[in-house]
């Protein structure tokens, strides 16, 4: 017996539209282009920037690397006491990024529009709560807290929680404005308060974004808990700086190394988390 194979009829492909800009879009697309040249050239001439060393760089880069930088001194930074600052400096980010996590749900949930229990009140406060910390870089915030408390990881943990507050609070915020308010409004004809509400028709809804925001703030925070101890909160930033002031150029460039190695490892671990976390939604 033969089969007859039946194939089902293809819609037509939409033919191609060509749409060109007309006056006075195209007035003012090649007004735009023309004043960010303009722009560009002005900031040039104005910084006074030689644009003939930028191509001179990559040689002069080799060559000091070559000159003062190799061989890293690898024994350095396998010595004990630099290993106990590395695990002082992954404290310092874990305990800024714990601690900005839990102070950023409130205030993502103060701060969302569709929300907060008070769109006059509490929710400027909120959000002027979370620009304010995100708008000063943690270096700053580092700088601030080490003269107020001294040298320490104290004023480190400080100064990134302040960082995670901003940086978390503002991504939680924008997730629970995207909710569906479905489940939200039937939790509330049921006479629920606000807190029941948030609990049973928001969290729900937002729990697997806010697994992704924590270990996205923990990455970040780990990045920048190498440079605030840079500027006083110790960890392996005061062994940078300390080995950068006494031009040990070895030993910096076996600590930049060391560095670049715990961000890689973090990146992985992060990226293997939030892999999961997509998995579970």
């Amino acid at each position: 017996m033969s089969k007859t194979l039946t194939q089902k009829p293809t819609a037509p492909a939409r033919p191609l539209t060509w749409q060109r800009f007309k006056y006075p879009d195209s007035l003012y697309r090649y007004i735009g282009m023309l004043l960010a040249l303009f722009f560009l050239t002005y900031s040039i001439v104005y910084l006074d920037i030689p644009l003939d060393r930028f191509f001179n760089m990559f040689g002069r880069i080799g060559s000091v690397v070559s000159e003062r930088y190799y061989p890293p001194d690898i024994e350095y930074v396998l010595d004990r006491d630099y290993l106990s600052s590395v695990f002082d400096t992954i404290q310092m980010a874990y305990l800024g990024a714990l601690f900005g996590m839990m102070l950023a749900l409130p205030l993502g949930w103060f701060g969302s529009s569709n929300m907060s229990p008070s769109k006059r009140f509490i929710y400027p406060v909120a959000r002027f709560i979370t620009m304010s910390t995100r708008a000063v870089h943690e270096t700053i915030w580092a700088i601030l807290f080490v003269t107020i408390l001294g040298f320490g990881m104290m004023a480190g943990v400080i100064a990134l929680t302040l960082f995670c507050i901003g940086f978390a609070g503002k991504l939680l915020a924008e997730e629970i404005e995207a909710i569906d308010m479905g489940p939200v409004e039937a939790i509330r004809s049921t006479g629920a308060n606000d807190l029941a509400v948030m609990v049973f028709g928001v969290f729900p809804q937002v729990r697997v974004a806010f697994t992704g925001i924590g270990i996205y703030t923990w990455d970040v925070a780990f990045r920048a808990a190498t440079v605030v101890g840079f500027f006083g909160a110790g960890g392996m930033g005061w062994y940078l700086k300390r080995n950068v002031l006494q031009i040990e150029t070895e030993r910096v460039a076996a600590i930049l190394l060391s560095i670049i190695v715990l961000v890689l490892i973090s990146e992985v671990i992060s990226a293997w988390a939030r892999a999961r976390v997509a998995r579970a939604k």
